[in-house]
């Protein structure tokens, strides 16, 4: 038992405890975060925010840049999908979970294109190609960022872009020393596809207009 206790939490040993400490809050509110998405409730923002600013600080910190950049991605398009949500498309009705439209498909696609990009720059920049999941991370934040996106202007197939960069996150985070971290994206995953099915559900049951 020590051995895997050993294995998991060796590597914060030369943490600072508050470090520590700011991550696992972190990580409470950032799956509560996904929690409110699921269930499509506002707080999804105030606690996301409230995570995201953490991270951003510690990644920042450990010299994590591109995580850095996903979390400040994430801090202000959870002020954009704030707007989104509360905004009414008339005097009853608020902006409701839908499917993707044509346009909003080639939008993902630019914006992953574009992301991917970007991230290059900034690591050609930092000189942070230097290891295998630099790679990996460029992959992962044009994966996020898309998902962000759907996500603030409530489109489902969000879920499907966060499953996919979940599972890739949980042995990368584990790998870069970040046991809590990687074990949030654990249940980031369960949250995200019980979510597609939940959101699904929405709108299977949402009256239909000719």
């Amino acid at each position: 038992m020590s051995h895997i206790f050993n294995l998991l939490f060796d590597q914060y040993s030369g943490y600072d405890t508050l470090d520590i400490v700011l991550e696992i809050i972190a990580v409470v509110f950032g799956v509560l975060s996904v929690w409110f998405s699921k269930e499509n409730k506002i707080w999804v923002f105030p606690t996301g925010i409230v995570s995201t600013s953490i991270f951003v600080y510690l990644l920042y910190k450990w010299g994590l840049i591109g995580d850095m950049l996903i979390n400040a991605y994430y801090f202000a398009m959870s002020i954009y999908g704030w707007y989104i949500w509360t905004r009414k498309i008339d005097k009853d009705k608020y902006t409701p979970i839908s499917f993707t439209t044509t346009k909003e498909k080639y939008v993902s696609v630019l914006l992953f294109i574009l992301t991917l990009g970007v991230v290059y720059v900034i690591y050609q920049l930092f000189d942070k190609w230097t290891s295998w999941t630099a790679y990996v991370d460029t992959f992962t934040t044009a994966l996020f960022f898309v998902g962000m996106w759907l996500m603030a202007k409530r489109k489902i197939e969000n879920w499907i872009f966060w499953i996919i960069g979940d599972l890739i996150s949980v042995p990368l985070y584990f790998y870069k020393g970040l046991t809590f971290t990687s074990m949030q994206y654990i249940g980031f995953t369960v949250l995200a596809v019980f979510g597609y099915l939940a959101w699904k559900k929405t709108i299977n049951n949402a009256p239909q207009t000719l």
